[in-house]
């Protein structure tokens, strides 16, 4: 544990890796783990990229890809495996703050000092303003998780940035909207996401799908195509979103509205 942690921002530009390099890392890590039978997917925006590679120049366009494009590699998998993560990152050159590893280890891990500055894995859900869990969901997709959660991960966030709703464009410019996981935007994985029994949820989500569909004529760089396609896949998850049967509870916290948080402010553990 001797090394010192840097945020990827306190890294010089000429010591920091490129692109390609969080890439190669992201998906050795994927392939080495599998040979210790640890599952690991690719979360975040790496993993859009990858899962949308026949619009790399799309997201090129938008000003996706540039010097520090990503700033840590972030994965997803099993709370079984939390053990074996610890040795897996260790041979790989990483460390970890036993603070850290101690107030964040249940369910989520940060290693550092490795190939790339950053890594941090999620374990069984991801817990942020909203709760996706992967239950079921890993074994679905390779190497990165399904686009349902990949769209959801960005959905989730109450504080919607540029860089969201680029990632997010391209994400649905790329797959198409349907019922099943073959490289489709998954409605009913939409519905066992909880969705239509946690109001809140439901209402960050429809709300950011409405700020990209708006923020579409802001981008030049986009065809007449690409909004059409984008815009027109949007009311479809919209559409199911808003029919699709409620909860109770959902009900119940719908009358609430917005006079009550809806939502979980997450912390910086840095």
């Amino acid at each position: 544990m001797s090394k010192k942690f840097r945020l990827p921002t306190e890294i010089p530009l000429e010591e920091y890796p490129s692109p390609e390099e969080f890439i190669e890392e992201a998906l050795d890590c994927v392939e080495k783990a599998e040979e210790e039978g640890i599952i690991l997917r690719i979360m975040g925006g790496m993993a859009i990229y990858l899962h949308s590679r026949e619009y790399e120049d799309l997201w090129r366009a938008l000003g996706r890809l540039g010097e520090r494009v990503f700033t840590d590699i972030d994965f997803a998998s099993y709370g079984k495996f939390r053990n074996k993560l610890l040795d897996f990152f260790q041979k790989r050159g990483y460390s970890y703050d036993p603070r850290l590893l101690w107030h964040y280890g249940y369910r989520r891990q940060i290693f550092f000092g490795g190939r790339v500055p950053m890594v941090e894995v999620f374990l069984d859900k991801l817990e942020m303003c909203h709760t996706i869990n992967f239950k079921g969901r890993l074994e679905v997709d390779k190497p990165t998780l399904p686009p349902t959660e990949l769209m959801l991960q960005k959905l989730q966030i109450v504080q919607l940035n540029e860089k969201d709703i680029k990632d997010l464009i391209v994400l649905i410019r790329a797959h198409d909207v349907g019922t099943d996981d073959n490289d489709k935007i998954n409605l009913n994985a939409l519905k066992k996401a909880g969705l239509m029994d946690d109001w809140g949820f439901w209402y960050t989500t429809t709300t950011n799908l409405k700020k990209v569909k708006e923020a579409l004529p802001n981008y030049d760089v986009l065809s007449d195509e690409d909004v059409r396609v984008v815009s027109e896949r949007i009311d479809r998850i919209l559409d199911f979103l808003e029919k699709e049967p409620k909860s109770l509870k959902w009900k119940m916290r719908a009358k609430v509205g917005t006079k009550k948080k809806w939502y979980r402010e997450v912390e910086d553990w840095f």
